[in-house]
């Protein structure tokens, strides 16, 4: 239920902002054209949020304790920045930039019917079950 709710709130926020609208996140990225800065308080809302949400879950690990879900609360370790994490963000931004959407934000504008997302979802869906294909391999 926690999960559910977590998500119908993001999902509003998102809808709300307009962040599901490629063109307002487009219009963000122009920094030379036609730029729009309604993303950046957007960011720094959601920064805002997670600092306190990751604070508080510091907290309760340090504590011993549960999430509010009951599961054990598993935050981050790593601490490096490498090239798997440079080349991840470029290829993200790449995709941001291109198609005007991240995941979040194409899952709520593909429930909600918008058409660029019947095609970005999918391919991202691909790219994420390349990613894991490429990773099993290169374990193995």
């Amino acid at each position: 239920m926690i999960a559910l709710l977590a998500g119908l709130v993001f999902g509003i926020g998102l809808l709300v902002s307009g962040m599901t609208d490629p063109a307002k996140v487009q219009g963000f990225l122009d920094l030379f054209g036609r730029w729009d800065p309604s993303l950046a308080f957007v960011m720094g809302g959601a920064i805002v949020v997670a600092t306190g949400a990751f604070t508080l879950a510091r907290r309760r690990a340090a504590a011993g304790r549960k999430s509010w879900s009951g599961e054990p609360i598993e935050l981050p370790t790593a601490n490096t920045i490498d090239a798997r994490l440079i080349g991840g963000g470029v290829l993200f931004g790449i995709g941001w930039g291109l198609a005007g959407f991240c995941p979040g934000p194409a899952l709520v504008a593909l429930s909600s019917g918008f058409a660029p997302a019947l095609w970005f979802v999918p391919a991202m869906l691909a790219g994420m079950a390349l990613h894991d294909a490429v990773a099993r391999r290169r374990a193995a």
